[in-house]
């Protein structure tokens, strides 16, 4: 089928003219392809729902928890690995002072010497980059891990910050009401 751009556009869901490479937090939800429930599935204890990970899903947790090695200037807050997506906090800082020094996934440096910044993009890409690679290495048969893209939404103020944190801390038992 031919490209039309009636069709085939995506509505981007980021702010207009926003730099994505600033200080700041985001709020992001990657999700799997397709919706398949790679990473686990929910179970009922004593304390509430939870999600009950799978080895991938530990791998996926394991790639999150190691974003700030390869990306110094994040910092993690709250997430959570679902069945089949993840939500998490990322805060960027300290961009400006340290040019040149950060590395990225499969140890390269994201920062360009023409100045191309460090984005949340870049820090999604690498994380999808690891956990692709743990399954190609894992689990083969494995055709697609991840869907395109990714969902963001940039945290303004300390009361959306709170709601973001209560989301993902909820999100297990919202997911299990609609199963």
């Amino acid at each position: 089928m031919p490209y039309e751009p009636h069709l085939h556009h995506r509505r981007s869901v980021r702010l207009d003219g926003f730099d994505y490479a600033q200080d700041g937090a985001y709020f992001v939800t990657v999700c799997t392809y397709g919706r398949q429930a790679l990473f686990g599935h929910l179970v009922e204890e004593a304390a509430g729902i939870k999600a009950k990970l799978t080895g991938a899903g530990m791998a996926v947790r394991s790639c999150w928890l190691e974003i700030p090695r390869h990306f110094p200037l994040v910092t993690l807050d709250a997430f959570i690995v679902m069945p089949d997506h993840v939500h998490g906090i990322l805060f960027l800082s300290g961009h400006e002072q340290s040019l040149g020094r950060v590395r990225g996934a499969n140890d390269y440096s994201p920062l360009q010497e023409n100045g191309t910044s460090l984005t949340v993009g870049s820090v999604v890409r690498g994380f999808k980059i690891g956990v692709t690679k743990w399954f190609k290495e894992n689990q083969p048969c494995a055709d697609k891990v991840w869907q395109r893209s990714y969902y963001e939404h940039v945290i303004r103020n300390d009361n959306e910050l709170d709601l973001a944190r209560q989301y993902i801390l909820e999100n297990p038992a919202k997911l299990h009401e609609h199963q």
